[in-house]
């Protein structure tokens, strides 16, 4: 199995005719993933390498009543009316590669989410990628083959790049992945490290997930609270987090939305702190992710 992303993916890509979505969308299909329609307003009749676009969500679940995943590729500013257009279609799955999307907007989103009972990933996310199965998003580029080889280590991380950084260390040192998931940078995402380690727990294919973290916000923290409360999680996680150079530099934002230090629970050093307290196999240097699988798979 895996998570998010499968073999039943059957994927709608929202604003498909943009330049961003025209490039990757054929990366997706070379992989493998069933892309089933897409849809730009005022673009319906279209095609784009191959793939159907309607006008509107509905219009497209209408024809292709099997849509059950959406990646989501429009502007910062149509981004919520995106979500809510896909969740009021009845997709449960959403992927949102969108930067710059207002805070405001996902705190409301929160709640819509959870009304649907539905899973978004993301903003700011490069996808998820369940290897020889389905992709999701513009994770691994056109050869992603390469880094994502099919195996039982699941990754999370705040960081697209060293999402794909990570599964490079992972598969060196003999391991393959179940599902990679970036769950973005934003100070507000839409899926947890704490939601995702429950998804990689629920999954059969899954004996341990590496965690990517970085300065600022508290989701690292809440892993700790999550494993403190809850024993009879037995899953090993190795998390790397990232930035401590940051630490003399409070206030300053690097990268990501959220990467800012606020207050000594946004620092590096008390992450891994609290992390290791609660069962984290928690290392110093990135490449020594996969010694340490080594060490608890």
């Amino acid at each position: 199995m895996s998570i998010f992303a499968d073999n039943d993916t059957k994927l709608l890509v929202q604003g498909i005719t943009g330049r961003a979505a025209r490039e990757k969308t054929p990366h997706m299909i070379e992989y493998g993933t069933d892309v089933v329609a897409g849809v730009t307003p005022g673009k319906g009749g279209q095609e784009v390498h191959g793939v159907p676009v309607y006008d509107t969500v509905r219009e497209a679940k209408k024809q292709h009543p099997d849509i059950n995943t959406s990646l989501i590729y429009v502007p910062h500013f149509s981004a919520k009316d995106a979500v809510l257009e896909a969740l009021n279609s009845g997709i449960k799955k959403i992927n949102v590669t969108t930067e710059r999307i207002p805070t405001r907007d996902m705190w409301e989103l929160q709640e819509k989410l959870d009304n649907h009972e539905a899973t978004l990933v993301g903003p700011t996310s490069v996808g998820v990628i369940s290897p020889g199965k389905s992709k999701i998003g513009p994770i691994g580029g056109n050869r992603a083959e390469d880094a994502y080889t099919e195996g039982s280590i699941g990754i999370v991380s705040k960081s697209g790049g060293m999402t794909t950084e990570t599964a490079q260390v992972v598969q060196k040192a003999g391991f393959g992945i179940s599902t990679a998931m970036d769950i973005g940078g934003d100070k507000i995402a839409g899926t947890t490290f704490v939601e995702a380690l429950k998804m990689f727990e629920d999954d059969p294919q899954t004996d341990a997930v590496v965690m990517f973290g970085e300065l600022g916000g508290t989701y690292e923290n809440l892993v700790a609270d999550f494993l403190e409360n809850n024993p009879e999680f037995d899953m090993p996680v190795v998390a790397f987090i990232t930035g401590k150079f940051t630490e003399d530099m409070p206030s300053q934002q690097y990268g990501h939305a959220g990467a800012v230090i606020r207050g000594d629970k946004n620092k590096p050093s008390y992450k891994e702190r609290v992390l290791r307290e609660s069962g984290v196999h928690v290392i110093d240097v990135h490449h020594e992710i996969g010694e340490k699988l080594k060490e608890v798979v």
